[in-house]
């Protein structure tokens, strides 16, 4: 079995969304040794820095928090998809050359892998494409980037997947992921109230090998 940690280290120079600065988690420490008994310290950042979960209640007022998502939706199987060729939105066109079925997690790979610094033209999940992926009912999509969308009025590819209670993932890091199918693992913080959840994403391969 190969493990594969799909997630972002999360350190006080990371790459942000939009690359606002108070995104960026701040570490205290509150001691240290050899002057102190112990090492021990406090991060502060938002829920939607790094990897994380986007809850229902992210973009949708009565919408659920991350703690209402079943366990069942973020340990599963997921397809890894080869959408690089997309150099803008990813399109419902770009998605229908794959396999899709219901119940299915879908990890979107795009030329966002291959840079580890935010660009503002990112690619993201345009509407169509997230109105299709609702329409054959997938249990989550992920993306490596750290939005899903990128300034679409009313945050329609959010609402669209949010409202179907199906499960988003931000922030995942696919460069040394070859598409295919695995077992993802993503389990925010169990924060309780919280719109989005910082998340720890592994893959798992050959599941049946020893």
């Amino acid at each position: 079995m190969k493990i594969i940690d799909i997630s972002m280290a999360i350190h006080e120079n990371m790459a942000t969304y939009k690359s606002r600065p108070e995104k960026r988690p701040k570490r205290v420490i509150e001691s240290s040794m050899p002057s102190d008994t112990a090492n021990e310290s406090s991060i502060i950042m938002n829920l939607h820095t790094g990897t994380h979960i986007d809850a229902p209640l992210h973009m949708l007022e009565n919408g659920a928090p991350t703690t209402s998502i079943p366990l069942e939706k973020l340990i599963t199987p997921a397809k890894v998809l080869d959408v690089t060729s997309a150099k803008d939105g990813i399109s419902r066109a770009d998605l229908e050359k794959h396999t899709i079925k219901t119940g299915d997690f879908v990890l979107l790979k795009t030329r966002n892998s291959l840079d580890n610094e935010y660009r503002n033209d990112f690619v993201y999940l345009g509407a169509d494409a997230a109105e299709y992926l609702a329409r054959i009912g997938v249990r989550g999509v992920g993306i490596d980037t750290l939005g899903i969308e990128r300034d679409q009025p009313g945050h329609g590819t959010h609402k669209t997947l949010l409202a179907k209670d199906i499960v988003i993932l931000e922030g995942i890091r696919l460069s040394h992921v070859v598409p295919g199918d695995y077992l993802l693992i993503a389990l925010p913080l169990k924060i309780s109230r919280a719109d989005g959840a910082p998340a720890r994403a592994i893959l798992l391969d050959h599941l049946g090998d020893e």
